[in-house]
């Protein structure tokens, strides 16, 4: 993407629609297209985009990629040389098509229209060297529902449940694939059974705290297909300080500034 471009003229050549506006990822230049009254990405997505340990020749595939946030985070950042996204939502879909467009990286990634339970007429078994998901935390019979539809989709399980998700990444990584997830720390038992019925063993875990003195409230978890059992806790990732701004830790580690939304 040309360098020192401005939003201005961004806008001139984005295919924008209404309610749309276009947000800087701070990385590399990359941007994105959202629709806040639809449904905007969060912290956890760039979380994920960074604590996937991606290699520049890796073919990775993001199950439920809304606009499309982590392939764009992880191919601004190098990590794979040919990206997928699969969303079910064709509005979604569309503006992740419409932001790969913008950051001329059609020849890196490609959006699929399509069901993740029909994951096996869509694309071949062991495909992928990683999956990466961002799925809907909460049971379709738990919690409050949001009356918007894409909220209600992203964040609970009405089009595809954890078994689901798990069962597709099974299926499209190559034997030593690895499927990196993020979730909620109080389904880690139900996880990691999940997982491990699908020959995917957990090998790297790490909590995330809003702050020092609280619970953790996200999960980053790899799992790789066909690994021996071997699961290394990361060390705790604190988001804030008690002054409201975020950790240095935060800032250093996953090169974030303090534009990211929570």
């Amino acid at each position: 993407m040309e360098s020192q471009i401005s939003i201005e003229e961004l806008l001139k050549r984005a295919e924008i629609r209404d309610n749309e506006r276009i947000d800087d990822l701070d990385c590399n230049g990359f941007c994105i297209i959202q629709n806040p009254s639809c449904f905007c990405f969060g912290m956890d997505a760039v979380l994920l985009a960074n604590f996937a340990a991606g290699r520049p020749n890796m073919k990775v595939i993001d199950l439920g990629t809304g606009t499309g946030v982590i392939p764009l985070l992880m191919c601004a950042k190098g990590k794979g040389a040919a990206f997928t996204g699969l969303e079910i939502q064709e509005d979604m879909a569309d503006m992740a098509m419409r932001s790969v467009r913008l950051n001329n990286a059609a020849d890196r990634i490609n959006i699929v229209g399509g069901d993740i339970n029909n994951i096996r007429s869509l694309f071949s078994p062991g495909s992928f060297d990683m999956v990466t998901s961002n799925p809907p935390y909460i049971k379709e019979t738990g919690g409050l529902t949001n009356p918007n539809g894409a909220l209600n989709i992203a964040r609970h399980e009405i089009k595809v449940n954890l078994e689901g998700v798990i069962g597709a990444a099974a299926y499209l990584l190559n034997s030593g694939g690895s499927f990196n997830m993020v979730h909620k720390p109080f389904r880690l038992p139900e996880i990691f059974e999940v997982m491990k019925s699908f020959r995917m063993e957990p090998k790297r875990v790490q909590l995330v705290q809003p702050y020092a003195d609280k619970e953790p409230n996200m999960v980053l978890i790899e799992a790789v297909k066909g690994a021996r059992p071997f699961c290394k806790i990361l060390p705790t990732l604190v988001v804030y300080e008690k002054s409201g701004g975020y950790t240095k830790r935060l800032l250093d580690y996953y090169g974030m500034n303090k534009e990211v939304r929570d």
